[in-house]
C-alpha cells in the first residue's frame, strides 16, 4: 500500500507515472476484439473478484450505455458482468467452491467467438483461471487485465493488458483509467457503424 508511505502529491505523481508505462498497443487490441464482437454480433462477458469485481461490473454499464449515441436506434453490445449474478455465485461457491463462479456461468451462457474479459490484479485467482482455461478450450477469445507481476492469467490469457506495479490500490485505478479510455474509443467507433441487412455491422 503506497498510500501508507506516501504523501498524496507523491503519490498521485506515481500514479501518473504509472498510466504511462500500459501497452497502448494491447489495449488498442482490446477494442479491437471488442469492436469485432460488435459487429458479429458476439457477447463481451467481464469477471472480476473484489475491487476487481466493482471495476467488472463498472465496465459492463458502461460498454453497455456509454458507447450508444442513440438510444432508440442503435444496435447495442451484448456485454454480460458475470460478477452481478449474486443468487447463482452464492449456489456454486456454497455448493462447488468458489473457484467455480464464473466458470459455470460461462457454461451456461457463451458461444465460440465471444470474448472474455477478465480482471485479476494478482493474475493468480482460481477462478478467472478455471474460467479463462475453459474458455480458450470453447472458442473464446481471452483477455486478462493485471498488475503486479501478472501471475498465471498474463500468459494464460490470449491478450493481456499489464499494470507492472505492487499495489493493489493503483492496479485497480489504472485498469478503470485504461477502461474509460476504452469507452470513449468504442463509442467512437460504433457511432460510425450502420446495419447490414444480415445483421452484421459494418462501417
Amino acid at each position: 500500500m503506497l498510500g501508507a508511505t506516501l504523501g498524496a502529491a507523491d503519490y498521485l505523481t506515481r500514479v501518473c507515472d504509472e498510466i504511462k508505462r500500459l501497452d497502448v498497443a494491447q489495449l488498442e487490441k482490446v477494442c479491437d476484439l471488442v469492436e469485432e464482437a460488435y459487429d458479429a454480433g458476439r457477447f463481451v462477458f467481464i469477471c472480476g473478484n473484489g475491487g476487481s469485481g466493482a471495476n467488472a461490473s463498472h465496465l459492463c454499464e458502461d460498454l453497455a450505455k456509454g458507447t450508444l449515441r442513440d438510444f432508440e436506434n442503435q444496435k447495442r453490445l451484448k456485454v454480460l458482468s458475470l460478477t452481478d449474478n449474486t443468487s447463482g455465485i452464492m449456489a456454486w461457491a456454497n455448493d462447488e467452491g468458489y473457484d467455480r463462479i464464473f466458470l459455470e456461468q460461462l457454461k451456461n451462457l457463451a458461444s465460440p467467438g465471444d470474448v472474455l474479459l477478465t480482471i485479476s490484479g494478482s493474475g493468480n485467482s482460481p477462478n478467472i483461471l478455471k474460467a479463462v482455461t475453459w474458455a480458450n478450450d470453447h472458442g473464446l477469445t481471452t483477455v486478462g487485465f493485471t498488475g503486479f507481476t501478472g501471475g498465471r492469467l498474463k500468459t494464460l490469457a490470449h491478450y493481456n493488458v499489464h499494470a507492472p506495479i505492487d499495489d493493489m490500490g493503483i492496479t485497480e485505478s489504472l485498469h478503470q483509467v485504461a477502461f474509460h479510455w476504452m469507452i470513449d474509443d468504442l463509442y467512437r467507433r460504433f457511432g460510425v457503424k450502420k446495419p447490414s441487412s444480415n445483421g452484421v455491422t459494418v462501417a
